[in-house]
């Protein structure tokens, strides 16, 4: 009941007297507005604490729930009049009862207030309000739409009574759970055998270096499904949208690539671009033997001997291992200068530029032009020599400064030896 119908119904008894009752009243008033300010959802909302007694409150329901927080309870879902004791009237279709809708209407269900821009302002001024229209650009809704019942709908990845903000680490879409929401149906080979997908996705994204950054190391800056997939429009991307899939993260590579002759015939080939040589799921932390001819390399999955592409192949390994190898000297006199407590600053700022070189000419390895990985290798190889021949220098100074030691610590034990016998003399005299 009301604030204003209670005092209405105390000011209609007949014992009421104004100039009696007036400030009693008054109190009485402001106490209900208090108790009402701190009464519990289930002390106001019928429907509530009902199903509480009855122990049929929907599973999985938390107090924390985003709709209950902004005030959102069971009646602004499912209609009817919370404030109604009497189940009858409080689910007349009157109240304006919906019940629980069926799985075909949840998306229209949802987007009654998630598509209304006007609504969804108030909570957050760049909130996006078409997710009902991306989820029917989705496999998913494209399924639902045609009468499949097992597609995952809102609730299936924000689950119903327990909608958290992405950003609490208990939601079911918070960057690091939702690989194990996408699992939840994609893992079940059972429940998928319908469609004829892998089922192993989750196992080999784990297993991947995004999903040892993401889930074991806790670097929320990794990508998870959604990045590569997409939310609310989740499709797996296009064979000519792969490298702009992975080029949101990786910018340089994804232009490069579509830039040079191998992009262009993995387009007309269609060709899966970065995925042919990186994989999907199980991306592997690359390494400078994917190049060449070598077992481990990705080159020879396409290329064999006498090619022009088993040639370049061998080119770029050359170029980038020289430079490797450079550098890998460089930081070794590098640690060694250290070690002995020589100035170390320029050495640094010039084995910096050179891991900066070493960096691009991996990158530039994307053009597939051993040309330009060549001049690149040859800038980083001059910063590598550079600084080698510095922390050469700093190590003959410090040896000369060691023999100088050397010989003026002999200098004065033999003076001090000198002085020693002297004083003997003169002491017997």
């Amino acid at each position: 009941m009301s604030i204003h119908k209670r005092i209405i119904l105390v000011m209609n008894t007949g014992f009421f007297k104004p100039e009696i009752f007036i400030i009693p009243v008054l109190v009485f008033a402001s106490q209900l507005l208090l108790a009402e300010e701190k009464t519990d959802v289930s002390d106001v909302n019928y429907c509530y604490s009902c199903h509480a007694e009855l122990e049929i409150l929907p599973d999985a329901m938390h107090p924390e729930d985003i709709h209950l927080q902004k005030g959102l309870s069971c009646a602004g879902c499912h209609g009817g009049d919370p404030l109604q004791e009497d189940m009858e009237m409080a689910k007349a279709r009157s109240a304006g009862f919906r019940g629980v809708p069926s799985k075909k209407d949840i998306p229209e269900f949802c987007g009654k207030c998630h598509s209304e821009i006007k609504l969804m302002r108030t909570y957050q001024p760049r909130i996006p309000t078409d997710q009902v229209a991306q989820y029917y650009t989705s496999v998913h809704g494209q399924k639902l739409k045609q009468g499949d019942r097992k597609v995952a709908d809102c609730t299936n990845c924000h689950t119903s009574h327990a909608i958290l903000s992405a950003k609490d680490t208990r939601s079911s879409v918070h960057p690091l759970n939702v690989p194990a929401t996408c699992d939840h149906c994609h893992g079940d080979s059972e429940y998928m055998e319908p469609y004829g997908i892998p089922t192993d996705q989750y196992d080999s994204y784990a297993s991947s270096v995004h999903g040892v950054a993401l889930l074991e190391n806790q670097d929320t800056g990794s990508p998870a499904c959604n990045d590569c997939h997409g939310n609310h429009g989740a499709m797996p991307p296009g064979v000519t949208s792969i490298a702009h899939v992975c080029g949101i993260c990786h910018v340089n590579n994804m232009q490069y690539f579509s830039g040079s002759k191998m992009g262009r015939a993995f387009e007309e080939q269609q060709l899966h671009a970065c995925e042919e040589c990186h994989g999907n799921h199980k991306v592997a932390k690359t390494s400078d033997n994917m190049l060449g001819t070598n077992a481990a390399s990705v080159c020879v999955d396409c290329h064999s001997e006498g090619d022009a592409g088993y040639r370049a192949a061998i080119e770029l390994q050359t170029e980038l291992d020289t430079l490797v190898s450079a550098y890998k000297l460089a930081q070794d006199k590098f640690d060694y200068v250290r070690r002995i407590g020589m100035d170390d600053v320029e050495l640094g700022f010039l084995l910096q530029d050179a891991k900066q070189s070493l960096i691009k000419a991996r990158t530039l390895i994307h053009t597939f032009d051993p040309e330009q990985v060549g001049e690149m290798s040859k800038e980083g190889q001059t910063h590598a020599v550079a600084a080698i021949n510095l922390a050469e220098t700093q190590i003959h100074e410090y040896s000369v400064r060691r023999t100088g030691f050397g010989v003026a610590t002999i200098f004065i034990t033999i003076l001090i030896v000198a002085i020693f016998f002297k004083i003997r003399e003169i002491d017997k005299k």
